[in-house]
């Protein structure tokens, strides 16, 4: 999955003069976290989030009085508290490489810019909604861990047996055990109906399925 697959392309900007009062209106009014900073010919110059609003809003309030601040308020433009050293990505970023990038820098959107123009927006609940539904988590659904040794066709071959018996596997991600190296968590969801036939025939086949939360995972490591 891209970017450009899930960029908001709606975007609400504003102009580096915007009073802090008007962009607070703004976020609240439009029921969003970020603000979009442009100069009059369109160039992202900044971005501005609620969590900087609330921080400078708070900064004065100690010795002012609510008609002196919001005096002072509305007098204070965006541009002193944008965030002007933008992180960006394109649209053909992938999604895990956008969520790295915002763990990394502790921030929760980024501009997207094709060919060096604003095209969009992605934020941390878009990676989020796109890792619930690749990760395929509904009603209808059983969720089946099997422990597994880093070794080519481990996949081809559970696949195979699942196929065999009719099973189809909705969804498949993998991580690995930090704790034990070599070894990783390969969690599938397949039909709620097909739930206990498929733990039946991993288990019968020598896989070790975690079905539920294990304290020591020593048990299952030896993975067929």
């Amino acid at each position: 999955m891209y970017v450009g697959r899930v960029m908001h392309t709606e975007l609400v900007t504003v102009s580096p003069d915007t009073s802090l009062m008007k962009a607070r209106d703004i976020l609240e009014e439009r029921k969003i976290a970020h603000l979009l900073v442009v100069n009059a010919r369109g160039e992202l110059v900044g971005i501005v989030s609620d969590r900087d609003l609330r921080q400078n809003w708070a900064s004065p309030a100690v010795a002012l009085s609510k008609h002196e601040l919001n005096y002072l308020l509305a007098k204070v433009t965006v541009e002193h508290i944008m965030v002007k050293k933008i992180l960006t990505v394109s649209p053909l970023t992938t999604i895990e490489r956008a969520a790295l990038i915002m763990q990394e820098h502790r921030i929760s959107a980024l501009p997207v810019l094709d060919e060096g123009r604003l095209a969009g927006i992605i934020t941390s609940r878009d990676v989020m909604q796109v890792l619930l539904e690749a990760i395929g988590i509904d009603e209808d659904s059983r969720r089946l861990t099997v422990i597994c040794e880093d070794r080519i066709g481990f996949l081809a071959d559970m696949s195979r047996l699942l196929r065999d018996e009719g099973i189809n596997i909705r969804s498949l991600f993998a991580w690995p055990d930090k704790k034990f190296p070599g070894y990783y968590h390969l969690v599938m969801r397949v039909r709620a109906a097909d739930g206990d036939k498929a733990l039946t025939v991993l288990e019968q086949n020598g896989y070790k399925v975690l079905t539920a939360y294990a304290k020591d995972l020593a048990p299952f490591l030896a993975s067929h």
